[in-house]
């Protein structure tokens, strides 16, 4: 297998990735169902929380492991490797759960209320943003979800698009615009208090359960209200300098190296009557094989480096990565796109075969071109970065 140590670092970490390694083969055999129905996958998400992965990010304070970024990324890797539809779903549970340990971003009792639920119940969060008027909170839009002040908290009314993995959350960070002022609130809603509707029918990655949520009068009290700010105010969320989006990443690369472990098998052992040996020795493909492993050599040694700068940062330095961590998103859902596209043709025309995986790798890693930071908002900021020293 490709690489399979060279990023681990410690005999912990190879124990734990033997876990990940485990849930991913039986990912991997049901992935093909989940795709075609296009259905939400409940049993993984319960094997995840069973193994306890779902706790790994939270604080050793509050019992968890607290990995580090570094080490997330190679279970979310490997996770992909076997089904990217659930990968990129828990990335963002705990991802999300690393972010607000590194950011301080929720009050602290609201925090603890959320770490000691994912220790005692496997309850999972994921923030909900994104919007049909707004599209990603990313672009600045204000949100038409509408927090009412009411006695004892708020009442939030609105309807939030992409809101992965929701068949499955138990917390849900609301963003929403609060009434009668400018000022913008995020709001921790329970699960069981949204309607989801089942809009996820799509290309790829059709089995993150990324439905749309309703909020009808849904009441929030004053106890679980993180924040309400100017929107001009950053949000707290992003002085970590988001290194933890590079789950995102990691889910894609895994996707690409599943695609590469297909073609390296196929053209080490399909030998056509026409040749004396494997196709793996013909010149083009090898050419192929080569490029395919440059790709993600280049995508993956970039993105783990950057993790554990970030991992071994002050706070205080964090922030000034995050350029850096959008170039790596760039790189690798590029790169991995790239990857699949080599392995089709190395595998050639029954690549396209459903009975195959290699068109829901495919269709899958499409996705990532779509996920944020999006390609023109790095190239920016890398821009603003490269010439801000020549600037007057």
């Amino acid at each position: 297998m490709y690489f399979d140590d060279y990023f681990v670092l410690s005999d912990e970490q190879r124990d734990r990735l033997r876990i990940t390694k485990a849930l991913a083969d039986k990912f991997a055999a049901r992935a093909a169902e989940h795709d075609e129905a296009g259905t939400f996958p409940h049993e993984n998400i319960e094997a995840l929380r069973e193994s306890g992965y779902v706790t790994w990010t939270v604080p050793k304070a509050y019992g968890g492991l607290e990995i580090s970024l570094r080490e997330l990324l190679l279970h979310q890797e490997q996770l992909a490797r076997g089904d990217g539809s659930t990968a990129l779903a828990i990335g963002w549970h705990v991802g999300m759960i690393l972010n607000l340990r590194a950011s301080h971003a929720f009050p602290e009792p609201i925090f603890q209320t959320i770490c000691e639920s994912v220790m005692d119940k496997g309850w999972l969060i994921n923030s909900c943003a994104s919007e049909p008027a707004t599209g990603s909170p990313s672009r600045g839009g204000r949100p038409e979800t509408t927090a009412t002040r009411v006695d004892g908290g708020y009442r939030i009314t609105g309807r939030k698009t992409f809101s992965t993995l929701s068949p499955a959350l138990d917390w849900i960070l609301v963003t929403a615009g609060v009434a009668n002022s400018e000022e913008v609130g995020e709001f921790l809603v329970r699960g069981q208090d949204v309607t989801i509707v089942e809009t996820w029918n799509t290309l790829g990655m059709r089995a993150t359960g990324s439905h749309d949520i309703v909020m009808e009068d849904v009441f929030v009290p004053d106890a679980h209200v993180v924040t309400v700010k100017h929107p001009k105010e950053p949000s707290a969320r992003n002085r970590d300098g988001s290194g933890w989006l590079l789950h995102i990443p990691a889910c894609y690369l895994g996707v690409g190296l599943a695609a590469r472990d297909f073609a390296m098998k196929f053209a080490a052992t399909y030998q056509p009557n026409s040749l004396p040996h494997p196709i793996a020795d013909v010149p083009h493909i090898e050419e192929k094989l080569g490029q395919m492993e440059l790709k993600l050599l280049s995508a993956r040694t970039l993105m783990y480096d950057l993790a554990a700068r970030w991992d071994s940062a002050s706070e205080a330095d964090r922030p000034a990565l995050r350029p850096l961590f959008g170039a790596a998103k760039t790189q690798a859902t590029n790169a991995a796109y790239e990857v699949v596209d080599l392995a089709m043709r190395v595998v050639g025309a029954r690549s396209l075969a459903k009975g195959l995986p290699l068109e829901r790798y495919y269709r899958d890693v499409r996705a990532g071109l779509h996920n944020p930071p999006m390609d023109d908002v790095v190239f920016k900021m890398l821009a603003k970065a490269g010439t801000s020293p020549f600037r007057q």
